[in-house]
C-alpha cells in the first residue's frame, strides 16, 4: 500500500496525487525520569512513626544529619518528535481536516461508493493512472532503471490503445504481466539522497515533507505536458482531482478508521505510518527489503503503534 496514497484518506480524503510524498523518519518518545523522594515526604514519615527527624539513622532512606542535604527537583518537558518541528501546528491541522472528513468528505465518499459501480470506479482510476505513466517512465530513467522504464512505456502503449485510453488495465493481465508501479520526482529526490526535511500536514494535500512538496510541484508542472489540452485545463484539473479524491477515500476507508478511531494518538500513528511507509518505498528503489526489520508499524494491516513509539 502506498503511504502517499494514504494521505487521501487521512486529510479531507485528498492525498497527494500519486505516490509522490516521501520521507524517512520515525517518531520517538522522550523518557521522563521519576521524581525523587523529597524532604517533605520524610517529614510525613517521621510524624507517622513518632521519630525525631533530627535523629534519623543512616540507611533508612535519608542522609545522616551530618551530611549535606539538598532537595532535587526533576522536571521533564515533552519535545517535538524528530523531523516534526511543527508538531503542534500539524496536530491542529490534522484535527481540523479530520473533523471536515467526518462531516463532509467521508459521507460524500460513501454516497459515491454506493452510487457508482465498482467497475466504473476502477475504470476512472485506471484512466488517471495511465495519464501519469509518462512521469513514471521519466523517473525510472532518472533512477537508472531502464528495464522498469521500458515496462512502463509498454503499459502506457497497451492501455492507451487496447485498454481504451487506459480505462481498462489490460497491461497487467496475461500474457503481458506489466503491473502498475508508482513513481514520481519525490522518489527520485529520495533515491539520490535528498533528506525529507520537516514533516508537514497541509490542507488539501495532507501528510508530506518539504522534499515531497518539491517533488509534487515538479510532477504537477510536467503532468499536463504529454497530453496538452484539455488535460491542462482548469475544468479537467478540478474534475480529475475530485474523482481521484473520492476513489482514494473509498479505497482507504478501512485504513483510515484503523488509524484514528478510538486512538488517542491518531496524529502520531498517522505520522509513523506515513514516514515509515515512504522510507520503505525509497529503500525498495535501492533493492533493499521493503519493510525494516523490527518496524513497529504493520503497513499492510491495522495500525499498532507501541506506547514507546508515541510521543
Amino acid at each position: 500500500m502506498s503511504a502517499s496514497a494514504l494521505a487521501i484518506a487521512l486529510m479531507l480524503g485528498n492525498a497527494p496525487v500519486g505516490p509522490f510524498d516521501t520521507s524517512d523518519g520515525a517518531s520517538t518518545s522522550t523518557p521522563i525520569a521519576a521524581e525523587p523522594e523529597t524532604a517533605s515526604t520524610t517529614a510525613e514519615a517521621m510524624a507517622q512513626t513518632g521519630s525525631d527527624p533530627d535523629k534519623v539513622q543512616p540507611g533508612r532512606g535519608q542522609p545522616d544529619q551530618d551530611q549535606d542535604q539538598e532537595d532535587i527537583t526533576v522536571t521533564a518537558r515533552r519535545g517535538h518528535a524528530p523531523g516534526d518541528p511543527l508538531e503542534r501546528v500539524n496536530e491542529q491541522s490534522f484535527a481540523a481536516m479530520q473533523a471536515v472528513d467526518r462531516a463532509v468528505v467521508g459521507p460524500v465518499a460513501h454516497v459515491y461508493e454506493h452510487a457508482v459501480p465498482k467497475p466504473a470506479r476502477n475504470g476512472l482510476r485506471n484512466f488517471f493512472r495511465n495519464l501519469h505513466e509518462p512521469i513514471v517512465f521519466a523517473n525510472f530513467l532518472i533512477q537508472l532503471k531502464p528495464g522498469k522504464a521500458m515496462e512502463t512505456l509498454g503499459r502506457f502503449a497497451l492501455n492507451s490503445t487496447v485498454g481504451v485510453a487506459g480505462v481498462i488495465d489490460v497491461a497487467k493481465t496475461r500474457p503481458f504481466n506489466l503491473p502498475f508501479r508508482p513513481n514520481g520526482f519525490a522518489n527520485s529526490l529520495g533515491f539520490y539522497g535528498v533528506k525529507p526535511g520537516p514533516f508537514l500536514v497541509l490542507p488539501l494535500i495532507g501528510p508530506t515533507t518539504l522534499r515531497d512538496l518539491v517533488g509534487r510541484a515538479m510532477d504537477t508542472v510536467i503532468y499536463p505536458l504529454p497530453g496538452g489540452r484539455p488535460i491542462s485545463g482548469t475544468a479537467y484539473a478540478v474534475s480529475s482531482t475530485t474523482v481521484k479524491m473520492l476513489n482514494r477515500r473509498v479505497d482507504f476507508d478501512g485504513t483510515l478508521h484503523d488509524l484514528r478511531d478510538g486512538n488517542p494518538h491518531a496524529y502520531a500513528s498517522m505520522r509513523e505510518y506515513y514516514l515509515q511507509g515512504r522510507a520503505a518505498e525509497i529503500a525498495a528503489l535501492h533493492g533493499r527489503p521493503r519493510f525494516r526489520e523490527g518496524a513497529p508499524v504493520e503497513l499492510t494491516g491495522p495500525i499498532n503503534i507501541p506506547p514507546s513509539r508515541v510521543p
